[in-house]
């Protein structure tokens, strides 16, 4: 058999370089892959990490919105609060009334706008459901008036009434808490709300907002 000639040397050399780059190229594409790879999957066990402590962040920050009480409310200890069901008149030591004893049948408070005053006796067994009764005087401009209706309008166990002989212009009264604003526009407003509406000063959570009195 003929020896390998030069030529035949060289290219059987050029060949084996090709396929040595070749398998340098494989590795480095390899390498680089998993490079990346590995930084996707760090950058998503990352962010997904961020997203769970940023979420756990807002949880607490809302359930201590929730425990913190509304700047400038009053509260009475429920304690001190009467809860019979009674048919005779019931003289309350705050107006508008946050609690005690009450009619046996609640005002409807499922967003409930009432032009006129309604019974106090019956208010306040809505509040004992839950309810937060928005309640105004003749200080209170309209537009104020206007935009509390609306809110009052869409959302359950609310209800809304004048109050004329109460002291501020806008007050806000759940089972044993109350505020007033002076205000639609006021931040507190919502906040009481939030906190109130179904909230957990309510002694009997859950129970009904219709079938009651409507008296508009």
């Amino acid at each position: 058999m003929a020896g390998k000639t030069p030529q035949d040397t060289s290219r059987q050399a050029r060949i084996a370089e090709m396929r040595r780059a070749e398998k340098a190229r494989d590795r480095r594409n390899k390498i680089i892959a998993i490079t990346v790879s590995s930084a996707v999957v760090a950058g998503l066990i990352g962010f997904g990490a961020w997203v769970l402590i940023d979420q756990k962040q807002k949880e607490k920050d809302a359930e201590a919105a929730r425990k913190a009480p509304v700047n400038g409310e009053q509260t009475w200890e429920a304690k001190d609060l009467g809860r019979k069901h009674v048919e005779t008149p019931v003289k309350y030591e705050m107006n508008p009334p946050v609690g005690g004893d009450h009619n046996p049948r609640w005002m409807n408070c499922n967003g409930d706008v009432y032009k006129n005053p309604i019974p106090e006796v019956n208010a306040v067994h809505s509040l004992e459901h839950g309810a937060v009764w928005v309640t105004y005087n003749e200080k209170a401009a309209q537009g104020d008036l206007d935009k509390l209706a609306e809110t009052v309008g869409k959302t359950p166990y609310t209800l809304m009434s004048p109050v004329k002989e109460q002291t501020g212009a806008i007050m806000l009264s759940a089972w044993g808490k109350q505020l007033t604003v002076d205000n639609a526009s006021d931040p507190r407003v919502a906040q009481f709300f939030t906190k109130y509406v179904q909230g957990p000063q309510t002694p009997e959570p859950g129970a009904a907002c219709t079938n009651g009195l409507a008296d508009k």
